[in-house]
């Protein structure tokens, strides 16, 4: 399996892969001018050097060996909310107490916030279900951490990622009925559409900044604030063995968690090395008892990862074939960075 950075010639194929998608998957919607833009961006952010007054997007493609077609995409955003502003609702308490009628009266209020300006976001985490296959779904998941493990300069320490929030069975959100429809009077996935197309700037022109108290919603908004959509609880999981917690930001939009990490205790990022290739070899031996492992070639500008039994040297340098050798665009003295995976 080989996974590369997305080009400008990968937007057909990403376009059809959108249509497949859920409608919760806003970093990938089905329209034609924001895949352009996207696909732009991320050339540019793999060739222009580290930018400060904007987002940067790498966004990471799964091909299938035996057709090229695309079959997964991973993404990365650097530096959100400063091209855009970038809003989450955070919980806090407020605590009052009268001496005099001897009550204390706790609330819990969602604040509208901007607490992740200028970090990183994992985004558009999408395997096509025919491909989910042993270690694919892992390989594309983790080929985040080794991209931001391979150029930490272009990523912030905080690292966090927004979960879909719970919808009930005709596909709509309780939080958005009680909460978000009363400012903007239109359908949840339209909001959530237009967010994702043309960025959030109506949310503050429309959504009050002052508190909102949790005490004033309904019951059916409230228990579903943090928690996910049932089909986004596998990636929860992953995250979650990976460090990543939740820790009182949700969605403005569906209330789903936000998971975040410190990047330098990602695990996967703690568990990579970086390795010489020693030797490139004509045919591959048994994949019996080696371990599968991740292996990126660190070349920004044409990105590419592998997943495959790799085999070492008495020294701990890396013996590759020639197949994969060629596949990852390297050979020998070339430095790779290698996650086990197995």
């Amino acid at each position: 399996m080989l996974i590369r950075l997305a080009r400008p010639s990968d937007l057909d194929a990403l376009l059809k892969l959108s249509a497949l998608l859920p409608p919760g998957m806003t970093s990938m919607p089905f329209d034609k001018p924001t895949w352009e833009k996207k696909l732009e961006l991320v050339h540019g952010s793999t060739r222009d050097n580290i930018r400060t007054d904007q987002e940067s997007v790498y966004l990471l493609v799964l091909e299938d060996p035996e057709t090229g077609s695309i079959v997964g995409t991973a993404g990365i955003v650097a530096g959100v909310g400063l091209t855009h502003p970038f809003y989450n609702y955070k919980m806090s308490k407020d605590v009052k107490h009268s001496e005099e009628l001897d009550i204390r009266v706790t609330s819990n209020l969602l604040h509208l916030v901007n607490d992740f300006t200028g970090e990183t976001e994992l985004i558009s985490l999408f395997l096509m279900p025919e491909h989910r296959i042993k270690y694919a779904g892992q390989f594309l998941s983790r080929c985040r951490y080794v991209f931001m493990n391979d150029f930490p300069e272009r990523f912030s320490e905080i690292v966090f990622a927004e979960i879909r929030g719970w919808l009930d069975q005709s596909e709509k959100s309780p939080f958005w009925k009680h909460l978000g429809s009363k400012f903007f009077n239109i359908p949840f996935a339209k909001a959530d559409f237009i967010s994702a197309v043309n960025g959030s700037q109506f949310i503050s022109d429309l959504m009050p900044r002052f508190p909102v108290y949790m005490e004033l919603l309904p019951k059916e908004a409230i228990n579903v604030i943090g928690k996910a959509h049932d089909d986004s609880v596998p990636a929860i999981k992953l995250l979650e063995r990976e460090g990543f917690k939740y820790r009182g930001a949700i969605d403005i939009f569906d209330a789903g968690p936000v998971m975040q990490c410190e990047r330098s205790n990602i695990e996967s990022i703690k568990n990579t090395k970086q390795l010489t290739i020693a030797k490139i070899s004509d045919a591959a031996t048994s994949d019996e008892g080696r371990p599968i492992c991740m292996v990126s070639n660190r070349s920004l500008g044409d990105y590419r990862l592998l997943l495959g039994a790799c085999e070492f040297t008495d020294d701990g340098d890396l013996i590759m074939t020639e197949k994969d050798a060629k596949a990852l665009q390297v050979s020998v003295g070339s430095e790779v960075t290698l996650l086990p995976i197995r």
